[in-house]
């Protein structure tokens, strides 16, 4: 059964301050605000427990189940950096503890490089005594595959492999990649330069992939690509100046940086060569999140935080209904056409 609100909605709307038409509206997703307010809206509310009818209707098709019994245990399996699955972590979390859930990181350890101990790690993480496992992107593919034919329930935060039987859900950088490639044939570019890199990962070559077939089908020219942008033996100084010159070529007229932090090395190349942007070329960058030093910087949005939402409740509906076919959710979202992309005169 739903659980009772905890406040009204006349009492939300005295909380946040705005009228009870407008907070009424915003949960509705109806226009007539900023999405500022629209968010703060939303997470107020969640915040208090409030869920409107249409919210509560929903949970109850999507069969997830508020407390089923003892309150559920996961963990989420990340390889790299705790900063770079910040936000799908926080996503989750604050999806299952809305749902009477708990989410552990599991951070995989650094010397772990072969599946001989991944067994020996799982174990000391206590892995096989929880409800569920989260599986994040960025796992090298040896460790994929035994936690995938693991039998514990599992959502994939990625696209899935061939063959896959899993539930899955990713930002879909594979369409944020056409709307880049759009954007700038909507404002006369056809030669593009691409900066990312092929592997190892399934994301980063569907991106290179995705820009193939975007340049094709618009009649747009592959101007040259800086792949393997991040490895870890590359020497960066020699990179950095290798782009520089390509930068100064004068053999495109934009960019598009499909690597989450790179934008901030075509600021750096471009200015050791004395090029501006987007006066000497336009820039368009595939970030995880807003750049804080590159507030207005043209980029397609990425729902991370709204895959680790989508992830819990796959997760809860999977436990909820273990014969219902798996399902791969795409999250795509709008473009911000920002100051770094210009029309080509």
């Amino acid at each position: 059964m739903p659980r009772k609100k905890k406040v009204t909605l006349r009492e939300l709307a005295a909380d946040l301050g705005l009228t009870v038409h407008t907070v009424s509206k915003a949960l509705r997703g109806l226009p007539g605000m900023s999405e500022e307010t629209r968010e703060a809206v939303f997470l107020r509310a969640r915040e208090l427990g409030y869920r409107t009818k249409a919210q509560e209707a929903g949970l109850t098709a999507e069969r997830l189940p508020w407390v089923a019994g003892p309150p559920r245990r996961f963990g989420m399996v990340l390889d790299g950096t705790l900063s770079f699955h910040r936000h799908q972590l926080e996503g989750a979390q604050k999806r299952l503890n809305e749902l009477g859930c708990a989410l552990h990181p599991l951070l995989v350890p650094p010397e772990l490089k072969e599946e001989a101990g991944l067994e020996q790690w799982l174990a000391a993480s206590g892995v096989p005594y929880m409800d569920g496992i989260f599986l994040t992107a960025t796992l090298p593919e040896w460790m994929e595959k035994p936690l995938m034919d693991s039998p514990l329930p599992k959502v994939l935060l990625n696209y899935p492999p061939d063959a896959g039987l899993v539930d899955s859900v990713i930002w879909d950088v594979e369409h944020a990649v056409h709307q880049s490639m759009e954007a700038l044939y909507r404002n006369g570019h056809r030669s593009v330069l691409y900066m990312g890199n092929k592997g190892p990962h399934r994301g980063f070559r569907l991106r290179w992939q995705a820009f193939l077939a975007a340049a094709n089908r618009l009649g747009m020219t592959v101007a040259g690509d800086m792949g393997n942008l991040f490895g870890k033996d590359k020497d960066h100084a020699r990179w950095l100046s290798e782009l520089g010159e390509l930068l100064g070529s004068g053999s495109f007229t934009a960019v598009l940086s499909a690597i989450p932090d790179s934008a901030t090395w075509v600021y750096m190349a471009a200015a050791s060569r004395g090029l501006s942007i987007p006066e000497d070329f336009s820039l368009v960058s595939i970030e995880n999140a807003a750049v804080p030093h590159l507030p207005d910087l043209s980029r397609p949005i990425l729902f991370q935080r709204e895959t680790g939402e989508r992830a819990a409740e796959l997760m809860l509906r999977r436990i909820a209904n273990p014969l219902l076919p798996f399902e791969h959710v795409r999250l795509r979202g709008p473009f911000h056409e920002g100051e770094t992309l210009r029309m080509r005169r």
